[in-house]
C-alpha cells in the first residue's frame, strides 16, 4: 500500500514539472517587474533615481515633474531634438549626475536639446547639476550648496559624460536666503567632460557656475540671467571659449562673478552687452583670470574688485595686462551669436551708428545704438532721434562723435520723462567727442571758416538759421583731445541761428566746455553743466544769443571757469545763473573785450568770481542792469570778488530729474 501510494506520488510530481517546463520556453520569459523610474520614462515622465541606464527618445516630449538623478555607475543619453519640459515647482524640479555617474547630452547645431518650463520664467525649476571627481580648493568629497551632493576628488580629467547643442529656460529656484540653484552647475566637473553649445536664458541665479573642477566649455549664450551669468569658486582652473552674454534686464549682478582661490582660469572671446548698465566683471578675495578677446558694450562698470583688501588687479590679466577698471573695453565684438543656430532666443537689436546720414534718417528708441565712429549728417539731410533713445558712444576718442554740417539738421526728440542719452559706457571724461552742429549765422570768423573740431565748414549771414531743436539730451564723458590747443565740447555750437530750438540739455563729466558757443545767435533754456573740466559755458567770435537758467556744478578740482567770454564782445544774456563750486575755482572769466549781461545771478564757492583777462573793464560785464562791482584780489591779474549781485535766489533744479538719466 505504501508502496503504490510513494509511486503514484512520485508520478504526480514527474508530471507536474513536465507540464511546467513544457510551458516555459524561449519564446515566453518570465519578466522582471519594471522599476517604477524606468516606468515612468516609457510614459513621457521624468522623476526619480534612475537605475540603469537608459537613453530618451527624442518623439517623447518628456515632463520634468521632480528631481530627476543619475547615480553613480550610470549614463542617461538625451538625443538630439528631445524636449523636456520641467514643471515650475521650483527646488523640487531638478536634473542631476552623481560622482561617477554621466549624461551625454547629444544635441545638434540644428536639433538643439530643449529644457524649460512653459513660461521659461526665471526661477520656474532648478537646473542642470553634474558632480565630478575632479579637484576643488573644498576638498575631496564635499557637500553641495544645491541637492546636498557629494563632491571633489583628484581626478582632474574625470569624464561625467558630453553635453553638446543645449539650451536651458527658466532655472534658478531659490533654496534658501543665501543660495539659488544655477541654470548649470559644474561641481569638481574634470577636463575629460565635453562641454558645447551652452545656451541658458531668464535664469533668477547664475547662467552658468563652476565649483573648483577642470572643466572647459566652447560656445556659451546666456542671456538675462539674474545673477552672474558666469560665476566660478573654489579654485576653477578651466577655460572658457567664445562667451556671448547679453543684458537686457534691470538689477542683475555681473557678466562674471570670480571669488575665492585663483586657478587663473581663461577667457577666450568674451563678448557681452548691456542694454541697462550695470557691472561687468566682479573679482572677490584673491580670485583672478586671464582674459583675451574682451568686448564689453554697455556697462557702467568694466572691471571692479569687491573686497577692500585685495589691492590691486595684478591677478585679472585683460589682453595681457593688469585690468584697468578706467578701460570700458569695448572692443569690436568678438562673438557672433546669429551665427549659432543653436541659440533659441531673440537677440537684442543693437544697430550700430557710423558714417555719413545722407537722407532723413529716424532712429527707434526701442533699439540700442552703438556710436563707433563719426556720424555725420550732412547738408540737406536730417536726424531724428526720438524721446528714450540711447546711444552708447565708444571709448574711441577724437574719432568717436556727431556732427551736424551746414544745411544739415537734428531733430533730438526727448522728454521730461524720456530723454534721450548719449554717453560712453563709463561716462569718463575725454571717453568721446560730443556732439557738433553747424550753422549759417554770422561769426567774426567769417564765412565758411573752419572749424577746430573736424575741419568742418561754418558761418554765413543767416542769424535766424534753423538746424533742428535739442530737447532734454543728456551727454557724458565727452571732450576728447584733439591735439595741444584744442578738444571736443560737449556741444560745439558753430554759427548756430536762432531758429534752432536748444532746450533743457545735461553735460556731464566732459574733459574740455560743457557747451561752446562760436558766434551764432543760438539760445538756450535750461542747461545743466557738471563737473566738466575746462569751462562749463564757453563763447567766441562775436556770439550775440543767450542763455535763460543756467545751472552749473563743479565737484572737481583744477577745472578752469564757470563761464568763459572771448574775443569780441555781442553782449550774450544770461538770465538766472546758478554756479556751484565745492573746491573753489574761478567762476566768471572774460579774455580781451568780451563781456555779457546777468541777471538773477547765485555763485557760491569760487575764490575768483571775476577775473578780466584782456584788456576788458568790469562796466563790460553787466549784472542785474549795473557794472559788475568787485573787489580787487590781484591788481595786475584782475581778480575780483563780487561785491554784491551774486546772491540772488539758486534756481530749483528739483523738477529737473531728466538730467539724473543714464544709458
Amino acid at each position: 500500500m505504501k508502496k503504490a501510494l510513494f509511486n503514484f506520488l512520485a508520478f504526480a510530481l514527474i508530471a507536474t514539472v513536465a507540464v511546467t517546463f513544457t510551458s516555459c520556453d524561449d519564446d515566453d520569459p518570465i519578466e522582471e517587474p519594471k522599476e517604477d523610474v524606468i516606468v515612468k520614462l516609457e510614459n513621457g515622465e521624468m522623476n526619480g533615481t534612475l537605475t540603469e541606464d537608459y537613453m530618451l527618445n527624442a518623439s517623447v516630449n518628456y515632463n520634468l515633474t521632480g528631481s530627476f538623478i543619475v547615480p553613480d555607475g550610470l549614463t542617461l543619453t538625451i538625443p538630439a531634438g528631445t524636449n523636456i519640459t520641467a514643471d515650475a515647482l521650483g527646488t523640487d524640479v531638478y536634473l542631476a549626475v552623481l560622482m561617477g555617474g554621466k549624461i551625454n547630452i547629444n544635441g545638434t547645431e540644428t536639433s538643439p536639446v530643449v529644457m524649460s518650463s512653459t513660461g521659461a520664467n526665471p526661477g520656474d525649476w532648478g537646473g542642470l547639476t553634474i558632480c565630478g571627481k575632479a579637484e576643488t580648493t573644498a576638498g575631496a568629497n564635499s557637500t553641495a550648496e544645491v541637492g546636498g551632493f557629494i563632491y571633489g576628488g583628484t581626478e582632474n580629467t574625470d569624464n561625467s559624460g558630453v553635453v553638446k547643442n543645449l539650451v536651458i529656460k527658466g532655472t534658478g529656484a531659490q533654496i534658501d536666503s543665501e543660495s539659488q540653484y544655477n541654470g548649470v552647475s559644474l561641481y569638481a566637473v574634470g577636463s575629460g567632460t565635453i562641454l558645447e553649445n551652452i545656451a541658458v536664458i531668464n535664469g533668477a541665479d547664475d547662467g552658468i557656475e563652476f565649483f573648483g573642477g577642470t572643466a572647459s566649455v566652447t560656445n556659451m549664450f546666456l542671456q538675462n540671467n539674474e545673477d552672474d551669468a558666469i560665476d566660478w569658486t573654489e579654485g576653477w582652473s578651466g577655460t572658457v571659449t567664445n562667451a556671448y552674454i547679453e543684458h537686457t534686464i534691470e538689477d542683475f549682478s555681473t557678466v562674471v562673478e570670480a571669488d575665492k582661490a585663483n586657478g587663473n582660469p581663461k577667457l577666450i572671446n568674451l563678448t557681452a552687452v548691456s542694454t541697462t548698465g550695470g557691472t561687468a566683471l566682479q573679482f572677490k578675495k584673491a580670485s583672478g583670470a586671464t582674459i583675451t578677446g574682451l568686448s564689453l558694450s554697455g556697462y557702467s562698470t568694466s572691471v571692479e574688485l569687491k573686497d577692500p583688501d585685495q589691492g590691486s588687479f595684478d591677478y585679472v590679466i585683460i589682453e595681457g595686462e593688469s585690468a584697468d577698471p578706467l578701460n570700458a573695453y569695448n572692443a569690436p565684438a568678438t562673438v557672433d551669436p546669429t551665427q549659432w543656430p543653436w541659440v533659441d532666443a531673440d537677440l537684442a537689436e543693437i544697430e550700430v551708428l557710423n558714417g555719413n546720414v545722407t537722407g532723413d534718417v529716424s532712429l527707434d528708441a526701442s533699439k540700442t545704438y552703438r556710436l563707433t565712429g563719426s556720424y555725420i549728417v550732412q547738408d540737406g539731410a536730417s536726424l531724428t532721434i526720438p524721446a528714450g533713445t540711447k546711444i552708447h558712444a565708444d571709448a574711441g576718442g577724437v574719432d568717436v562723435y556727431i556732427a551736424v554740417l551746414m544745411g544739415g539738421q537734428i531733430f533730438i526728440e526727448g522728454t521730461a520723462s524720456d530723454p534721450v542719452v548719449i554717453a560712453s559706457d563709463l561716462g569718463s571724461p575725454a571717453d568721446w567727442g560730443g556732439l557738433t552742429i553747424c550753422g549759417k549765422a554770422t561769426t567774426t570768423a567769417g564765412e565758411n571758416a573752419t572749424a577746430e573740431v573736424g575741419g568742418f565748414k561754418y558761418g554765413g549771414t543767416d542769424d535766424a538759421d534753423n538746424s533742428g531743436s535739442v530737447e532734454y539730451l543728456v551727454i557724458k564723458g565727452t571732450g576728447a583731445q584733439i591735439d595741444s590747443e584744442s578738444q571736443y565740447n560737449g556741444v560745439s555750437l558753430y554759427s548756430v541761428g536762432s531758429g534752432t530750438k536748444l532746450e533743457n540739455i545735461a553735460v556731464i563729466n566732459g574733459a574740455d566746455d560743457g557747451v561752446e558757443f562760436f558766434g551764432g545767435a543760438a539760445t538756450v533754456t535750461n542747461i545743466y553743466l557738471q563737473d566738466n573740466e575746462d569751462d562749463a559755458v564757453d563763447w567766441t567770435e562775436g556770439w550775440k544769443g543767450g542763455i535763460t537758467n543756467t545751472y552749473i556744478v563743479h565737484n572737481i578740482e583744477d577745472f578752469s571757469t564757470a563761464f568763459e567770454g572771448d574775443k569780441v564782445n555781442n553782449n550774450p544774456v544770461f538770465t538766472n545763473v546758478t554756479c556751484l563750486s565745492s573746491t573753489g575755482g574761478t567762476g566768471l572769466q572774460f579774455k580781451k573785450t568780451s563781456g555779457a549781461t546777468i541777471t538773477g545771478l547765485h555763485m557760491s564757492g569760487y575764490e575768483v568770481d571775476i577775473d578780466l583777462k584782456g584788456e576788458g573793464a568790469l562796466s563790460d560785464v553787466q549784472i542785474d542792469g549795473a557794472d559788475a562791482v568787485g573787489t580787487v584780489i590781484d591788481a595786475d591779474a584782475k581778480t575780483y570778488t563780487l561785491s554784491s549781485g551774486k546772491d540772488s535766489d539758486a534756481i530749483d533744479i528739483s523738477g529737473w530729474t531728466w538730467k539724473d538719466a543714464t544709458l
